[in-house]
């Protein structure tokens, strides 16, 4: 009985963990839920310090977070030809990113919830990158040919993807948004950035902060 208890109690506290903080409530509740929220810029103090903030996991299967991910849509189609967006770019640092797939037919747009990048070739093509939040700012940079990533959607369900080409890219630049590493920086950034193989959703380690 008392073991149970404690796992119990374990257990509570991984929910309570990963809850997001009243300050994420207000902006991913705050006005109409159908609409766009602000895309953060690097040219305003606060918002580049939450554009350089590590996110943590998020619940999956909690409203809000679901609220979360259709502002997001709506913030990247309200943009000038955004290929991707991830959740620190409207204020919220947090494991959650829209891809536009043009490796599937018709290039629709996706969500992916905790998503990582658990494989990643070592062949890599150069090629140029742009950010919604960097105003007028774009490079050439290095990224991996091929990627597998590990994601969960708004049920919890896990999934697994071997991604390739121009999507690859996309998933790699936005994943870096997860770390904190704006493609402005990237290259001194880049130096210590590590990518460890960990599961897409492990409730073990959610909202490390």
């Amino acid at each position: 009985m008392r073991k149970i208890s404690i796992l119990f109690i374990l257990f509570v506290a991984v929910l309570n963990a990963q809850k997001l903080t009243s300050d994420e409530l207000s902006i991913i509740n705050g006005g109409n839920a159908d609409t766009a929220l602000p895309i953060y810029q690097t040219t305003n103090d606060h918002q580049h310090k939450t554009l350089l903030s590590i996110s943590s996991e998020i619940n999956p299967t909690d409203q809000s977070t679901a609220v979360l991910v259709k502002r997001m849509k709506e913030s990247l189609l309200s943009t000038d030809g955004g290929v991707g967006i991830a959740a620190p770019q409207v204020g919220i640092n947090r494991k959650v990113i829209w891809v536009q797939r043009f490796d599937k037919e018709g290039t629709p747009l996706e969500y992916f919830i905790n998503p990582v990048i658990v494989w990643r070739s070592d062949l890599q093509n150069l090629g140029p990158e742009g950010d919604l939040s960097i105003p007028d700012f774009r490079d050439q940079f290095y990224r991996s040919k091929v990627i597998q990533l590990e994601y969960v959607d708004l049920k919890g369900q896990k999934y697994s993807e071997i991604i390739e080409g121009f999507t690859a890219v996309i998933f790699q630049h936005e994943i870096d948004h997860l770390f904190g590493i704006l493609i402005s920086d990237k290259k001194e950034k880049e130096k210590n950035d590590s990518y460890q193989k960990v599961d897409a959703y492990q409730k073990s380690n959610l909202n490390k902060r």
